[in-house]
Order: structure tokens, then sequence, then C-alpha cells
């Protein structure tokens, strides 16, 4: 970097120990440096210093009762990064390695994300260290009453329009908007992945997965290949991967691998998905159960294995940093032409090199897995026409939008010089929009 170097160092010096945001930061500024070259005004208004600072921090503790009476307590966040385009619109994660750091990696990826939907969202994200895996319904109801008891004056439907993310179900939005409902007195929009009968939005649930298939299978077809009859390696085995599997069969792809936090299993024949959905979404099991019932199929304490797994296509689904140099290394080794992102940031910058200089088909997170919340911002929609689309009607909507997401990535790659880049074509398509509307606001942004 040249101009945007000391952009970076200032990020790193004021946010310390904070190494998922240093690197979701280096990854941008890195890509931006020929946008800088090319619009000295957005160097001279600031605009990168002040898209790499949250508008607003909020921190707070959550206190709630285990069903043995006992008080517990946990941290709470909801960084709310950027509103140029619109209000506030991320996830809530809870997951034990929830911290300032991964949230505020994940509220800066989500600006340039939502921008590059199209739709009028800005940037943030939220969550907790609380763990919902071996907790009872009555616990994870009360830790979200809590949780919400204190989030809720700061969210609002023209604000900010929190959604869920790992560990944040149907049931939890659930239990949060129930408490929402209760202390505003009012029934709106503020939460998305609501249910169907109370303002949820039809496709939500499939709409990550499904959205990284779209992409991907464009970026696919813009090398001449397709998902039809290739060998595909999935991580993960919550919504986003089990609707990435559905929709990879559906496009005649044998997906033969997932995986959980404890291990992963390799099916040869193809993943029997009714069974993972069984184990996954209706027993809430681990993933080993599958082996039980599935003889050709090997499970493997451990995940980072999985990537050792020969195929055409991986699509990382499950967490932060999971391919590192060596796993990208051992899937180019054998024969891995595609990787698309399911998860947020799921490569190591020294994978996403090993991508590049390999000359692989690659869809960024930000881009690749635009499709959640671009369904939740097309939820937002109906909730303000009081309307619902049918499921052909928003997966159409969807399918579009991913489309159009590729094809402007892939455009901005091309104007700036390196037309297979999409990671640069990502960063750069979506900062450029945001970057417009903080420079026609003045300095309140």
């Amino acid at each position: 970097m040249n101009k945007l170097q000391a952009v970076y160092d200032q990020v790193v010096s004021r946010n310390p120990n904070e190494p998922e945001f240093h690197q979701a930061v280096l990854e941008v500024l890195e890509s931006l440096e020929p946008v800088a070259e090319k619009h000295p005004e957005w160097v001279e208004a600031g605009i990168f210093e002040r898209i790499v600072e949250p508008e607003r921090q909020v921190i707070f503790r959550v206190s709630w009762v285990d069903d043995a009476g006992k008080v517990q307590v946990n941290r709470g966040f909801r960084i709310q990064f950027n509103s140029a385009i619109g209000p506030y619109k991320g996830g809530l994660r809870l997951h034990p390695s929830v911290n300032l750091s991964v949230i505020k990696f994940l509220g800066f990826e989500q600006i340039f994300k939502n921008s590059l939907t199209g739709l009028p969202i800005g940037g943030g994200k939220g969550g907790s260290d609380f763990n919902p895996r071996g907790k009872s319904d009555g616990e994870i109801m009360r830790f979200c009453q809590s949780f919400m008891t204190e989030l809720y004056r700061h969210i609002g439907p023209d604000t900010d329009v929190p959604a869920g993310d790992i560990g944040t179900g149907a049931r939890e939005i659930g239990y949060m908007y129930g408490q929402y409902k209760r202390l505003s007195n009012t029934h709106t929009g503020v939460l998305t992945g609501k249910g169907l009968t109370w303002g949820g939005s039809l496709v939500r649930t499939e709409a990550t997965g499904y959205g990284l298939l779209y992409f991907m299978d464009e970026a696919l077809k813009a090398k001449g290949k397709t998902f039809k009859d290739a060998v595909v390696s999935i991580s993960g085995s919550g919504n986003v991967a089990i609707f990435a599997t559905e929709k990879a069969q559906q496009l005649g792809a044998k997906v033969v691998t997932l995986s959980d936090s404890d291990g992963y299993i390799y099916d040869p024949e193809g993943i029997d998905l009714d069974a993972v959905k069984e184990i996954k979404l209706v027993k809430r099991a681990r993933i080993k159960e599958y082996v039980s019932s599935h003889p050709k199929a090997t499970y493997t304490e451990g995940c980072s294995g999985i990537w050792s797994v020969p195929c055409d296509i991986a699509l990382p689904c499950a967490t932060q940093n999971e391919i590192d140099k060596a796993s990208a290394e051992l899937l180019v080794k054998n024969g891995c032409y595609a990787i698309g992102e399911g998860a947020n940031m799921p490569s190591t910058p020294e994978a996403v090199d090993i991508y590049l200089t390999n000359k692989i088909i690659y869809g960024p997170a930000k881009a690749a897995n635009a499709g959640g919340v671009a369904t939740s911002a097309l939820e937002m929609s109906q909730n303000s026409m009081r309307y619902s689309w049918t499921f052909e009607e928003v997966d159409a909507k969807l399918k579009q939008i991913m489309v159009d997401i590729y094809k402007n990535a892939s455009a901005a790659a091309a104007e700036y010089g390196d037309a297979d880049n999409l990671v640069m074509g990502a960063n750069i398509a979506g900062f450029e929009k945001v970057a417009t509307a903080m420079q026609q606001f003045g300095i309140a942004y």
C-alpha cells in the first residue's frame, strides 16, 4: 500500500489486540489503493479514515438465570458501523468466540456486502459470547430476553435491523422479537428472520446457501464450467451449509462432506441431505450421527482435515479462517478449481494469495454470501408494505441480486485492471457506492 498505509497503521494503533478486525481492514484497503489514486477527492475528504471507524459501538452486560437458579453473566455487542446508504443491517452471533474484534470485523465486512446487494442498507453486526449449545429452551429464552432488554433501545426499523447468524436461528429471533415487542409496544420490521406467521419472509432460511450457489454458478459459467457432475466439498452443517448442499444437488453436483465444530463426515456416494436435516434441524444433534445410518460414510474428529478430501469445488460455510495456507495448497494440489465462501472470511490472507496465484475461480465472502442479508432486506420491504411475496418471487429476486453482484464485482475488477480478481472487484464496487454517499453528506458520516 502507498496512500492507505497510514490509514491501516492508525487502525492497528487505535484498535490493539483485534486481529480479525485488522485482517478485514487490511484486505479491503489493499484492494482500494487504486481507488485512492483515482479519487483524490475521497482522500482529501477523509473517507478512508472515516469508513474504518464505527459510527457507534455498544457493549453491555447480559445477566440471566440458568435452570439451576444460578445467575450467569455474558457480554453483549452491537457495532453500528456505517449508515450512509441505509439503516444498519447485520446479524447477531451467539458463540463463545465472540469478542469485540470479531464483531468489528463482521460489521466492517457488512458495509461492503450490503452495498453490493444494491439495496438501501448500511453495515452493522452484534452478538454475545453466550453459547446456546447444550442450553434448554428456557435458558435460551431468558438469555434472549435479557439481551434484548438492553439492545432494544439502540435499534429500530429505520435505525438498525438485526438478523440471525451463528447460534441465532428462528427460536432465538422469536424470543428476541417477543421481548422487543413487549418493551416497545410496537409490531415492526425491526428484526429479520422472523417466523412466517408474524412478518418473516419465505426463502430467508435458504437464502445464504442458495445465494452462494447462484453467485458461484454465474462465476463458473463465465469460465465455461458448471456445477453439473462436479464433486463439491462443503464445511459446516447449519443453514448456510445445508441449503448450499440442497441447491448444489439441484444443480447436478455431488456434495461429499459436511462438518460441525467437533469433526466432519465424508460420504463418497454423496450426502443424504434428508438425513442431515433430521440430525441438525430437527434433533439439533451432532453431525457424527450421520455415519450410524450410512455405512459407507466416515467421520473424522477435528475439522481441518475436511479440505484434504479431493473435490472440484470447495464451499467453506463454517467460520472465519477455517482455510489456511496449507489447506489452500492441498485443495489446489487435489484439483480444486473453484472456491466460494459461504462463511464470513473463512480463508486466511495466505490462503487467498494461493487462490489468486493459481487462478482459482474465487467468490469472496462479502460477495458470495450476500444472499442472506439481501433476503433480509427483502423481508424489510415486505414488512413496510404489510405484504408477503411468494417463495418463487423472493427466490427470483434473490437470484437476480446475486447475478448482479457477480457482474458488478467482475466489472469493477476489470475497470481497475485485474479482471479475474473478484476480491478487489467486490471491495471496490461495494466501497464506491458508500463513499459517494459519505462525500455528499459532508462530514456527518
